[in-house]
């Protein structure tokens, strides 16, 4: 191809601009100030997280969750059912009761509880399984008490239907069992220690002691990513006052804090420790690892917080409340290794030096050189280019393929631990009368009397349909309830095929003949609503997160493949995280208890692993592009960038495996799912993507990777990393 002035020079980028003089940016001046104001810089952190500490102690928390989401059935029929005051209103608790010699023998003890429940705080209502003869078994030996509470699950304190727990079960015997069921009754049982919180910093540490040889050096990125931490918990607790912030929160903001704190915190320390071995001074290489791996943390800090605020558009209370928690921790987590590191690296500088140079010496000494091994593996990667894409880019989509047929949801009591009494309950109601029981759908009819009875009669004739309770009033007449049983249980496939059918082929001919108002409501149609709204949102979610952050790749690095591979590499190892999470906790692989994937998950991994590989992708490819800049000998940046890059991307990799990794020993299936995604999507990142896929991709680019039309180049900003 020719150029339009006829040359035949072809239309190959520029040569690189040769290096200027190194001058100390905004990042730089920001670490000498830390340096001269050591001791300020440090108490400073102490006072404030300190403060703000003291502050949320005080004050407590307001955590809340809100699955409210308008413009669904589910929700209108909830909205109708508080204005027209009916029971419904509020969620309930089943107390169960087994008695194998039948549960009308233990009348005596069961009704003086059941008295004693309705007095208690947070109850509306509570009726008697003797009676109503439909809440006995036909065998009669397992009944159920609803108790009605005053609200929805997240209005009523867990402290209340804690006691309401306590009080049902006290009346247990030898022969009488008595559990307490639904979704109120799950939250209020006690949850597992911080034993996730604990591995992921025992992991951490000997990791970095593994590192770096040294206990000193191995303690500052995780004391920087401890107090970014801790002040982080207390501002969310805070803000929990002010927003929405979901009750399981806390968790996974303080495993993504540690994780991305000790992240950021060892990026650039590796950069500090890399130039002292270069010869630089304390003071001086400390000024050159912020404004260069510095850069590279705010950077990557700011795209992991777009990333997150994005979810606000997804518009679910709680998972905004997630992500504005999580992008405050890593706004926290981000300052504290741009000044509080800094000052620590001040203070502790000259032994820092000692034990790098010895170090190093004692590696010169025996003809080893930093990197050789990472240098030689990129050398391999370099000969055999495209092998090893292939290789890469197969296992990757191999890998994702279970994903396509994921099933969106939330788990419910059945998925709980064997001995918890809200999953021993499940199974008694499932046992007692049919499986469907623990997951009715509740049809609201808007009209008189004579509408819902009708309804009821087509309801109880429907293929699917278990059984369809009489029609029950609301308190001024205008409302009438029916719980459907489907035949099948709350999670099967049958019973979203069931809600689908009711909505659009029962209840649309019912409201023409009955002149009524007909909707779908109740948790099980509440979950399959948010199910979908996510599902139906998160393309266009994708679609924003990944162009604002490719845009911010174009700026950087002012390159057209730069910004496109990072995103589609991004998305594959993300994708192939989300394949396996389908293949353990929906097919069931390795034990994992069967059941849909947790609907806010892809949405959740997806920001947070996003902005997390745009971590590695910037630290790697601007060292890469550092040493373009310095050669103009394209093979030899990709090896000396992998050299220096790769140590310290797979040791922050492996310490955030480890810390997500833990969020697998905590007993909420969601938090499992959660961490196993983060864990194997880092782990893809990090040593399929970084390692073998990334060079062989930039040595099969050549100089073409830092190609950027001529009148794009015009108009677009300088933004430099190096």
């Amino acid at each position: 191809m020719s150029s339009p002035r006829g040359s035949a020079a072809p239309l190959a980028p520029p040569p690189p601009e040769p290096a200027t003089a190194v001058r100390t940016g905004r990042f730089g001046a920001l670490a000498g100030w830390a340096q001269r104001h050591r001791w300020a810089a440090i108490a400073l952190w102490v006072v404030v997280v300190a403060a703000i500490t003291l502050g949320s102690s005080a004050v407590g928390s307001a955590y809340r969750n809100d699955f409210t989401l308008p413009g669904t059935d589910s929700q209108a029929a909830t909205d109708l059912f508080k204005r027209h005051g009916s029971e419904q209103a509020g969620d309930s608790v089943e107390i169960v009761f087994k008695d194998t010699a039948g549960v009308r023998d233990a009348r005596a003890v069961i009704e003086p509880m059941l008295g004693k429940v309705q007095s208690m705080a947070g109850v509306a209502a509570v009726r008697s399984p003797f009676t109503d003869s439909s809440a006995v078994s036909q065998d009669g030996t397992i009944a159920y008490a609803s108790v009605t509470l005053e609200g929805k699950v997240e209005d009523v304190p867990k402290e209340d239907v804690a006691k309401i727990i306590d009080v049902a079960q006290d009346i247990g015997s030898g022969s009488l069992q008595v559990e307490v069921g639904g979704e109120a009754a799950r939250n209020a049982e006690d949850k597992a220690g911080p034993t996730a919180e604990l591995a992921g910093i025992v992991a951490a540490l000997v990791i970095l002691v593994l590192l770096f040889g040294s206990l000193l050096a191995a303690s500052l990125p995780l004391i920087t990513a401890l107090f970014a931490v801790g002040g982080a918990i207390g501002l969310v607790a805070l803000a929990s006052h002010v927003f929405t912030v979901a009750d399981f929160t806390p968790p996974i903001l303080m495993l993504v804090g540690l994780g991305v704190g000790v992240d950021y915190a060892l990026l650039i320390f590796y950069r500090y420790r890399q130039e002292l071995v270069a010869g630089s001074r304390p003071d001086e290489a400390n000024r050159k690892a912020l404004d260069s791996a510095g850069r590279t943390v705010f950077f990557a800090g700011c795209t992991v917080m777009v990333a997150l605020l994005g979810l606000v558009a997804l518009g679910l209370g709680s998972l905004q409340g997630i992500a504005l928690a999580v992008a405050i921790t890593v706004l926290i987590t981000m300052a504290a290794s741009l000044v509080l590191l800094p000052a620590l690296l001040a203070l502790f500088g000259a032994r820092i030096q000692r034990h790098v140079l010895k170090r190093t010496a004692g590696a010169t000494g025996k003809g080893r050189r930093e990197g050789d091994r990472w240098r030689a593996m990129a050398r391999a990667v370099q000969r055999r280019p495209v092998p090893t894409l292939l290789v890469g880019v197969i296992a990757l989509l191999a890998l994702s393929a279970p994903a396509m047929s994921m099933r969106l949801g939330f788990a419910d009591s059945g998925n709980d631990p064997e001995g918890s009494t809200s999953r021993q309950a499940y199974g008694l109601l499932a046992e007692g009368f049919g499986p469907g029981f623990n997951g009715p759908l509740v049809v609201l009819v808007k009209g008189d009397q004579a509408a819902g009875q009708t309804v009821q009669a087509r309801l109880a004739r429907t293929e699917g349909v278990a059984q369809a309770s009489p029609a029950l009033p609301s308190e001024d007449g205008a409302l009438s309830t029916v719980f459907v049983y489907p035949t099948t249980s709350p999670q099967d496939e049958g019973t979203v095929a069931l809600l689908h059918h009711l909505r659009d082929e029962v209840a649309p001919p019912l409201e023409r003949a009955t002149g009524a108002d007909v909707l779908v409501g109740g948790s099980t149609a509440a979950s399959q609503d948010v199910s979908e709204t996510l599902a139906d949102r998160l393309p266009l979610f994708v679609a924003v997160v990944v162009g604002v952050s490719s845009l911010l790749l174009l700026l950087v690095f002012r390159s057209i493949w730069i910004p496109v591979k990072a995103a589609v590499l991004n998305l594959l190892s993300i994708s192939a995280a989300l394949g396996v999470i389908t293949l353990v906790f929906q097919h069931g692989w390795f034990g994992a208890q069967q059941g849909p994937i947790e609907a806010f998950i892809p949405a959740l991994i997806f920001a947070i692993v996003f902005g997390l590989s745009m971590d590695y992708e910037v630290f790697l490819v601007s060292r890469i592009h550092e040493e373009w800049t310095r050669t103009s000998d394209h093979s030899l940046a990709v090896r000396e960038g992998v050299a220096s890059t790769g140590k310290v991307i797979t040791a922050a990799a492996a310490i955030m495996m480890f810390v997500f990794g833990a969020f697998v020993l905590s007993a909420d299936r969601m938090l499992q799912q959660f961490g196993l995604g983060l864990a194997v999507a880092i782990f893809l990142d990090a040593v399929v993507i970084r390692c073998l896929i990334v060079p062989a991709v930039m040595q099969k680019l050549g100089r073409w990777a830092w190609w950027l039309p001529a009148p794009l180049a015009r108009k677009l900003p300088k933004v430099s990393l190096e």
